[in-house]
């Protein structure tokens, strides 16, 4: 994980915005706050939250949000962010797989896991699932992207993905799934195999 994290660093402090960054809010996470049936403004986490452009936007409709990424320049960004934005907003420099050393105190109504997930080592992966379930109380709902990886190329040959199926079986334990929905990115020599879930806390 200290590579990966050397990665990440280096994309947040050399580059101008890693690709996966992208400063937009995604329309998933619009339609939670926004849409038919959107959840009441709450407690709301957003974990791998990068410069924080979700956390500020959760700011701005009300909820008390809290970020959590493990690069403190993306943190350092993602602070910068919510005091232009003129919004009050907490960012923690961490492991998502370790919150209870964090000082991150539930319980949160809403998880926030955008390509998070899917980029934890495998072996910590049952980790993260219990410190989020820690975190939140029945009915709190948990949205998640993650990419699954059939076939990856030899550049992301140490990068297993996470498909649906270990999704239910590292979440389902402490979370319902309530909605999968599907889609389709392909990138040289590689199908990612995207999908959005909504998982209920039981």
């Amino acid at each position: 994980m200290a590579l990966q994290r050397a990665l990440y660093s280096f994309a947040y402090r050399f580059g101008r915005r890693p690709r996966w960054d992208t400063g937009i809010t995604p329309p998933e996470l619009v339609a939670l706050v926004e849409g038919p049936g959107a959840l009441p403004p709450g407690r709301a986490l957003d974990l791998g939250c990068g410069t924080g452009t979700n956390v500020v936007y959760l700011a701005r409709h009300g909820w008390q949000a809290t970020g959590v990424d493990f690069v403190t320049a993306a943190v350092a960004r993602a602070r910068r962010r919510a005091r232009r934005g003129g919004v009050e907003a907490r960012f923690v420099a961490g492991d998502v797989t370790r919150l209870e050393e964090l000082g991150v105190e539930g319980p949160y109504d809403l998880v926030v896991d955008i390509g998070c997930f899917h980029g934890i080592p495998p072996h910590r992966r049952d980790a993260y699932a219990r410190g989020v379930a820690s975190l939140t109380q029945p009915g709190a709902t948990l949205t998640m992207f993650a990419f699954a990886s059939p076939s990856s190329p030899r550049r992301l040959r140490h990068w297993s993905g996470a498909p649906e199926a270990e999704v239910r079986a590292r979440l389902g334990p402490f979370f319902e799934v309530a909605h999968v929905e599907q889609g389709r990115e392909s990138r040289p020599g590689a199908r990612m195999l995207p999908a959005w879930y909504r998982l209920v806390r039981r």
